[in-house]
């Protein structure tokens, strides 16, 4: 495996087969300190900040500041005072210093659906000026579901021929040999498979698409706090994200949008809503859209959940995305090693890609009873999460997970495999979230 002191891609060190040298590993972590900025149970291992990031502290302060003193005191003051007002751009500058997207380019906002329905129709009804033969949205098959849900439901209000088409991810991952004809207006791409943990190159499947007439828009729910993203320097057209996952903003914090500069201007939004108005408190009867990334708000915004989620990214502040990614490599290496070497007996499949271009920040294996596994695993206070079909999550916040955490993640598994510990009824009943 690769660890931080080795530098990526600087040999191949010996291999890390035990938890003592877990350990030492853990202690010359220069990213160690950030473990104490985050709240978790005591004797729980979090591997599941790709679906909900962990509790920063100061969180409940802030929420309690801003529920006692801005609202309980300020009351409707507090819109000017305590600076609510300007909550979306002031947090969308510091998600375009993580995401490399530029001052002036991001807002947090909304959801990551609701945001994705805004981007997709402002990119197709451009394209519609420009290349009005174009009406094909184009998007991975393999995409989260929401995103496809969000296309269809799009081009059900387009009418007039659009439709969306689905691409395999090894088509993604050729550049396009065949699915980027000249019908295709706009292309939907997600960072990180979610379910996989495949990543995609950006810069140069952006390049692809460009050159194939259409434009680029980027989930990055999966990526944005876990691995380097330059969306301005790869030339990215517009992109979404959502802040709970590895920036930790707390459960159903608001997403963010980002949009280029060349484009910002070029058609509104659909959802006109009167926080993406020119002058909002002018209260006129028609709608003007405000100039640059403003124009993509569209309602009143949740103060609370925006005020705590800042104080996740405000933790970004202090790290360089760099050696989160060193580090999350790093964990990933060890992780994808122990399965291999402790787990082989077993019908476990490493599906996440071993190359280190090509993976994000998660280790995804199957089991054919993996949900019951998981939930063995989680009885011990070891949380990850299931995806069907077959595929248990790990996903590594660098942040505040740790090499023995991988280490004890996989000895468990071993265990609940070797002695057929997920065979029991209880773990195989389930609830309404899996």
């Amino acid at each position: 495996m690769t660890t931080p002191s080795d530098g990526l891609g600087a040999g191949s060190p010996a291999p890390v087969l035990d938890r003592a040298a877990c350990v030492r590993l853990d202690d010359a972590d220069p990213l160690r300190s950030l473990r104490d900025e985050f709240l978790l149970p005591p004797g729980t291992i979090y591997l599941d900040g790709n679906s909900l990031g962990a509790r920063p502290t100061g969180a409940a302060e802030r929420a309690q500041e801003v529920i006692a003193e801005e609202w309980g005191t300020g009351l409707i003051r507090s819109w000017n005072d305590a600076g609510w007002f300007d909550l979306p751009a002031k947090l969308g500058e510091k998600v375009a210093g993580i995401v490399g997207g530029g001052a002036g380019t991001t807002v947090v906002t909304d959801t990551t659906s609701i945001n994705l329905f805004k981007v997709a129709s402002a990119a197709c009804r451009i394209q519609a000026a420009d290349a009005p033969e174009r009406s094909v949205i184009l998007t991975q098959r393999e995409n989260f579901p929401s995103d496809i849900y969000m296309l269809e439901g799009l081009v059900e209000q387009l009418g007039d021929g659009y439709e969306v088409r689905l691409v395999d991810d090894a088509e993604v991952a050729a550049g396009f040999p065949n699915a980027l004809t000249d019908e295709v207006a706009v292309v939907v791409l997600t960072h990180v498979n979610y379910r996989t943990g495949r990543l995609f190159d950006m810069a140069e499947t952006t390049a692809a698409i460009h050159a194939g007439g259409a434009l680029a828009i980027w989930d990055l729910c999966h990526s944005a706090g876990a691995l380097e993203v330059d969306l301005a320097g790869a030339g990215a057209d517009m992109a979404v994200g959502c802040t709970y996952k590895f920036l930790n903003g707390g459960p159903g914090s608001p997403a963010f949008v980002w949009v280029s500069e060349a484009l910002q201007t070029r058609f509104s939004q659909p959802l006109s809503g009167w926080w993406g108005h020119r002058q909002p408190f002018e209260m006129e009867p028609s709608y003007t859209p405000a100039d640059g990334i403003r124009r993509y708000l569209t309602g009143t915004q949740g103060i609370l959940s925006m005020s705590v989620a800042e104080v996740g990214l405000d933790v970004f502040g202090r790290v360089d995305m760099a050696d989160v990614r060193a580090k999350s490599l790093a964990l990933s290496d060890l992780f994808i090693e122990l399965v291999d070497a402790r787990l082989s007996h077993h019908p476990v499949e490493v599906v996440t890609p071993r190359e280190h271009a090509a993976r994000g920040s998660q280790v995804s294996i199957t089991h054919p009873e993996g949900f019951a596994v998981m939930s063995a695993l989680i009885t011990r206070g070891i949380i990850g999460d299931y995806r069907e079909p077959e595929v248990l999550r790990f996903g590594l916040t660098p942040l505040y997970v740790g090499y023995a955490d991988v280490w004890d993640t996989v000895e468990a598994l071993r265990e609940i495999l070797d002695d057929r510990l997920w065979d029991v009824p209880q773990h195989k009943v389930r609830g309404a979230v899996t």
